[in-house]
């Protein structure tokens, strides 16, 4: 017998740890040299483990186990050849139908069942794993079958009785636990480590988007049929700030070993939220792009972290970040820090509110703006500042384009 150990790789300089989040074959099947027999959970993305040899798969970590790197997976019992099918005699012609029937179906270990990045594409659009056909190997549910996917209309629910007695199951006091997945886990650690190990301060402002709203009315047919994409907000936040930044490089440094690290880019992240948690990758050289630049490029971003496909170079880095939870509804919220970063923009809902503009009471899209900050590296005027000059280009964002 010969065994080939399949032991974690190294994946990054920063990942210690992963989780086995999933096998992809069942503990005794044949694998060929390169497929994916399961799939690690890091602290930043998910990535398939291939098999570095052909033959028989033998478990030797369980699924949720953390897995330091360097430690022994699985083995491959490379004395095992690939199964040959036997050609089976042909029945008789009257009796082709009961012998289709009759025969056995050894369903594989993998058929119907959709791959993590399947899954949660599944999950956001309603639809039962059991439903769709996987064309993956041994017929798994592949990305690609989730996206092809339909979600089922909900059905109608009958009308309820205006009286219906409370059920003894209503009163139920059982509780669950799941375990945290590894990027909550991160999430959860990098939070805590923000809030304790720096001077976290949070100052506000808001905007009036009229401007920005007229912009994005007059000329959203143009840049659409010129680029293929929507002026959206986030590009005009994110250029603003950008312009900002350059202008102001202590909010784009960022606090290492006693020394205050400057740069002459600003590579901003963007929050993106997704199943598993909240993700930030950079977009970089802002300051460099055009808006549709900026837009593809967030457009694409996203798309790859509601996904699972975020490679580590595209989570890594960023100078500043941009967060959004006016998507959600949220008025007003003090974002913390995304280390080592030094400062982060939180954005919020659009409300039209009365405002007193020459001495009358006209309605305004407003939206409220908060700066957190370390106060460590940056002062109170200096943050001040940055969030009233950010305000003053959106409130004028000719001067974007003007460069003014």
């Amino acid at each position: 017998m010969s065994l080939v150990e399949m032991k974690v790789p190294t994946i990054g300089e920063s990942i210690t740890e992963v989780t086995l989040s999933q096998w992809l074959v069942g503990n005794g099947d044949f694998v060929n040299l390169d497929d994916p027999i399961c799939e690690f959970e890091s602290d930043k993305a998910t990535l398939e483990f291939p098999a570095e040899a052909a033959g028989k798969v033998v478990y030797v970590a369980a699924e949720g186990d953390d897995l330091e790197i360097g430690a022994l997976v699985a083995k491959i019992d490379t004395s095992v050849k690939a199964p040959t099918a036997k050609a089976a005699p042909t029945p008789k012609k009257e009796t082709v139908v009961e012998a289709v029937a009759a025969a056995p179906v050894k369903e594989s270990y993998a058929k119907g069942h959709p791959s993590p990045a399947a899954s949660k594409i599944l999950s956001e659009k309603g639809v039962d794993p059991s439903t769709v056909n996987g064309s993956g190997k041994d017929g798994r549910i592949t990305k690609a079958d989730a996206l092809s996917a339909n979600g089922k209309p909900a059905t109608k629910a009958a009308p309820t009785p205006s009286f219906t007695p409370t059920p003894a199951a209503a009163f139920s006091r059982t509780t669950s636990t799941k375990k945290m997945s590894r990027m909550r886990r991160t999430i959860a650690k990098r939070l805590v480590s923000a809030k304790n190990n720096t001077a976290m301060l949070t100052t506000f402002n808001e905007v009036d988007l009229t401007a920005v709203m007229a912009l994005r009315k007059k000329y959203q047919e143009e840049f659409v049929k010129k680029y293929g994409i929507k002026l959206g907000f986030m590009s005009l936040f994110a250029k603003a700030c950008a312009k900002v930044l350059m202008e102001m490089p202590d909010v784009n440094a960022q606090l290492i070993d006693n020394e205050i690290q400057y740069h002459d880019y600003a590579d901003i992240s963007i929050a993106i939220s997704t199943p598993n948690g909240l993700v930030v990758p950079p977009v970089h050289n802002v300051e460099s792009l055009g808006f549709h630049e900026i837009e593809l490029k967030i457009k694409a971003l996203a798309g790859k972290a509601r996904n699972g496909d975020l490679t580590l170079e595209e989570m890594s880095g960023g100078t500043f970040t941009i967060t959004n939870g006016g998507v959600f509804g949220s008025m007003m919220s003090t974002p913390i820090i995304n280390e080592p970063q030094s400062a982060i923009l939180g954005m919020h809902t659009i409300q039209q509110r009365p405002m007193a503009i020459n001495g009358e009471v006209v309605i305004r899209p407003m939206m409220y703006l908060a700066l957190s900050y370390d106060h460590r590296v940056i002062d109170g005027s200096t943050s001040v500042t940055f969030l009233v000059k950010v305000k003053q280009l959106l409130e004028d964002p000719q001067k974007m384009l003007l460069g003014i």
